[in-house]
């Protein structure tokens, strides 16, 4: 470079920072403020004195201070805002001569992401914010970031295109907070403003995520100032953008009644009322155009009824015909049913009516045959009676039974005829194919070569030289089996002597048994007689006296009626079941034996 022409201030500062501290280099590049803002200085002179401050590497170290974590920087939030406008300052005016390409996409907009990014942390410490000063701060540096943003693409029209496409601005935009809303409502205000055909640049999704946000902060919130900065957007958009009006009124169906009812009043009607003219109008032109379509749409449907009618009544005798014989068969298919229904009624009355005289000719018969019955036959007579309906009820019982299981079993039956019959088809399809099938020549099997036979005779060999079998002479033969057969013999004598004892053991349980019935039926000491005595002392009497008790209770339980044999549930409390007559014979002790 040449050192003639060259600021004195700005080569000096690039020497001290040259010879600083990376940590005091921010601090320095402070400076830069001072000495763009120098009164003495022209338009020529201050595009120079950026020239001069891009080509000592200046500008590139503000860039890569913003860069870093400010944090950390001395002076923290206050000297990133105050880097971010001496950066935009420095780059608005300057002219690179040399690959300007370059400069614009590396360097530009790389600065354009370094204050989005910037924005974005000091918009998140605001809202995260709690007292009012460390607020106001951060407010202050946002603001001041925000203008350095508009000074840049301001300078750079190419640059507002980028900063509506950037995802960060978006980010910037989409918030719930009232200030910052405004203050990133006023930068895409200068986008339009500076580039009025931007948004028609920018992609489609881009668009209509601005649009969205816009109509969403004039439908979410209730302030007058955000509701003021989104109208005037609109208002904007829709003068300058014509080809964006129809989006408007296509996407947003209720933005004018929101319009209308929401922020009619609020302090800017005049924006509201030219932004309510202007999608009226595109309504009223799109109106237009669907009442034209809307006619032809008549026309088309007119002539068609006209074509379906004229089909129709072509058709229609032979319509009326079919509806009569439907009509017909319907009224004679109710005909028939109210007929049915009537003559099952009067067979039901008809059945109703025989069994009440037979039931009024039973009770006259049996008031009949009661008056010619002696008295002391009525008893035999019921039972007899008592008997033949039993009979009667087990006999249709019987049938109703059969038929019910003939029933079940009537589709397994098919089933298994059906199978039966399948399986003959098979077995005579099998035989024929078997004796069409042609018998296959006779085979000799293959025989062992003599190289096998050698190798299976030394495999058995060496077997049986492993594995000799035991042999044993004949007379430990004969002294095992003496030994065997005087085992078997002390086994079945003890067998036989235990068989013995058990006996003996269930003959003294059967006499103790017998012995404990006749003491638990036995009388009092004072109501003793010597007959009582007597079947204490002998060991036949007791037998007897058991026998004569178990006789009386299987003769009472011949004696009971049918009804009560045929299940427990008939029996009383007083009658001895079949199980406990079978106990007591198992229990009576007879002759030494149970």
């Amino acid at each position: 470079f040449p050192m003639a022409t060259t600021d004195p201030h700005v080569l000096a500062l690039a020497a001290q920072i040259t010879e600083s501290r990376e940590q005091d280099i921010p601090v320095l590049l402070l400076k830069l403020k001072g000495i763009l803002s120098s009164p003495s200085l022209g338009c020529e002179e201050s595009n120079k004195i950026k020239q001069d401050i891009y080509d000592y590497g200046l500008t590139q170290y503000c860039l890569l201070v913003l860069k870093q974590d400010h944090s950390q920087l001395h002076g923290a939030w206050a000297t990133a805002a105050q880097l971010a406008e001496i950066l935009s300052h420095c780059c608005v005016g300057l002219e690179v001569k040399e690959d300007p390409e370059g400069f614009y996409e590396k360097f530009l907009l790389s600065a354009i992401d370094s204050l989005l990014v910037l924005g974005k942390r000091l918009q998140a410490r605001f809202i995260r914010a709690i007292k009012d000063k460390e607020k106001q701060d951060f407010l202050h540096w946002f603001r001041i970031v925000t203008d350095a943003i508009c000074w840049l693409f301001g300078g750079h029209i190419r640059l507002a295109a980028c900063v509506l496409q950037n995802d960060r601005f978006l980010q910037l935009l989409i918030t719930d907070d009232v200030e910052t809303a405004i203050i990133m409502m006023s930068v895409l205000h200068n986008i339009l403003r500076i580039n009025s055909s931007v948004l028609l640049q920018v992609e489609e999704e881009t668009l209509h995520s601005v649009l969205d946000e816009l109509v969403y902060k004039l439908s979410s919130t209730t302030n007058p100032a955000v509701g003021s900065a989104a109208t005037k957007l609109l208002l904007f958009v829709a003068k300058f953008c014509k080809q964006l009006v129809h989006l408007l009124t296509a996407r947003y169906k209720g933005l004018k009644g929101l319009l209308c009812k929401q922020w009619t009043g609020k302090g800017f009607d005049r924006e509201l009322n030219q932004l309510l003219d202007l999608l009226y109008l595109e309504q009223s032109n799109g109106k237009g155009e669907m009442q034209k379509q809307h006619q032809a749409a008549c026309i088309i449907q007119a002539a068609w009824r006209g074509f379906q009618t004229r089909k129709r009544l072509k058709k229609l005798p032979q319509a009326v015909i079919t509806l009569q014989r439907s009509f017909r068969a319907k009224r004679e298919q109710e005909l028939k049913h109210l007929t049915k229904q009537k003559e099952d009624e009067a067979l039901k009355l008809q059945m109703q009516l025989q069994r009440q005289r037979a039931m009024r000719l039973f009770h006259e018969r049996q008031l009949a045959l009661l008056e010619v019955v002696h008295a002391s036959q009525v008893n035999k007579y019921m039972e007899e009676m008592e008997d033949k309906s039993a009979l009667t009820i087990q006999r249709f019982w019987r049938g109703y039974r059969a038929r019910r299981t003939f029933h079940r079993q009537k589709q397994s039956l098919k089933e298994y005829k059906a199978a039966i019959i399948i399986q003959r088809a098979a077995c005579k399809f099998l035989e024929k194919r078997r004796r069409r099938r042609p018998l296959s020549p006779w085979k000799e099997p293959k025989g062992l070569t003599d190289e096998q036979r050698l190798a299976l005779q030394q495999k058995v060999d060496d077997y049986i030289k492993l594995h000799p079998a035991s042999q044993m002479s004949e007379e430990a033969s004969k002294e095992l089996h003496m030994q065997a057969q005087a085992k078997l013999a002390q086994f079945l004598l003890r067998s036989r002597l235990d068989q013995r004892a058990v006996q003996r053991r269930e003959a003294l349980l059967a006499q103790v048994n017998t012995d404990v019935e006749l003491l638990m039926n036995a009388p009092g000491l004072a109501e003793t007689t010597e007959k009582d005595l007597g079947a204490f002392m002998s060991r036949s009497i007791p037998v007897a006296t058991k026998a004569r008790q178990t006789h009386n209770t299987m003769l009472q339980y011949a004696r009971w009626p049918w009804w009560k044999k045929l299940g427990h549930e008939f029996m009383e409390d007083d009658v001895i079941p079949d199980d406990t007559i079978n106990t007591e014979l198992e229990t009576l002790f007879i002759g030494g034996r149970k």
